[in-house]
């Protein structure tokens, strides 16, 4: 198209998001975001009720997919006539960016996962190639003790599309609490031998140490990204210290699971569901 140079400036174009300073590990990203907080906190208030509550978690997963596309997907070397080109032949740019052609995989996960995982869906058929994009379906349910407490997530059901061989494999859940359900996500996937995805990102709105824990050690492939980490039921010294560095010491989830400070039942919240 050209044989103009590109400028070196645009060779590589590194991305990382601003980020909290924690001791979890490479693979997890809390995101360091002032405007993504403050509509977090509208959005765990017992006050904002639908529409808004819709509304939030669109402006938020947005962001949330944008600095994991940015970060995480590949890249290629874009070259494009400018409208300058009928003036000049050095009308053309050219430089790194996302690579449209990149397979992806988003996983909807019912029930609280359905509408972060559509905006996640529409949000990259906005700018990926054609077909490159595709949604897979999981109906599965919180497994819970006499005592309220989470030991499991059960499949009730799935409509997997295809394999996720090389595919990036986004998970958009809002709450990640214990890990049980992203365990149930990547066995499903293993169970009906669909194939060894390129990398699996979990997209959380809110996250706590427990959470994490579960999935460095039983997941340590997972690349985490989350707007906020909750760990309230910690000591006052846990919460003075560097999130990761009193690991063992860190609390997040009640005696039935929910996170704390956290934002209530979300499944419940955005379905407008009494349970």
């Amino acid at each position: 198209m050209s044989s103009a140079p590109p400028d070196l400036m645009y060779r590589t174009v590194p991305f990382r998001p601003s980020e909290l300073e924690h001791a979890y590990g490479p693979n997890v990203h809390i995101l360091s975001d002032p405007l993504c907080v403050m509509l977090l906190a509208r959005f765990s208030s017992p006050e904002t009720i639908q529409p808004e509550i819709n509304r939030l978690v669109v402006e938020l997963y947005r962001t949330l997919v944008h600095d994991v596309v940015a970060a995480e997907f590949p890249r290629s070397t874009l070259e494009t006539t400018t409208r300058m080109r009928v003036h000049t032949p050095l009308g053309v740019w050219r430089g790194e960016a996302v690579d449209p052609t990149s397979p992806a995989v988003v996983v909807a996960v019912a029930r609280a996962g359905l509408v972060p995982s559509q905006i996640s869906f529409d949000y990259l058929t906005q700018f990926m190639a054609a077909g490159k994009v595709r949604q897979d379906h999981l109906i599965l349910e919180r497994q819970t003790d006499e005592h309220g407490r989470v030991t499991g997530t059960a499949a009730l059901g799935a409509k997997i599309g295809g394999r996720i061989d090389d595919a990036i494999v986004l998970v958009p859940d809002p709450m990640g609490a214990t890990g049980s359900t992203i365990s149930r996500v990547l066995a499903q996937y293993g169970e009906r031998n669909r194939g060894v995805a390129r990398k699996i990102i979990a997209l959380h709105l809110i996250i706590t140490p427990e959470y994490l824990r579960h999935v460095t050690t039983h997941h340590p492939e997972v690349v985490v990204y989350a707007l906020r980490l909750d760990r309230g039921l910690s000591s006052p010294e846990v919460l003075a210290s560097t999130p990761g560095s009193r690991w063992a010491e860190e609390r997040g989830l009640n005696e039935h699971h929910y996170i704390v400070p956290g934002a209530g039942g979300v499944g419940e919240i955005i379905n407008n569901a009494e349970v």
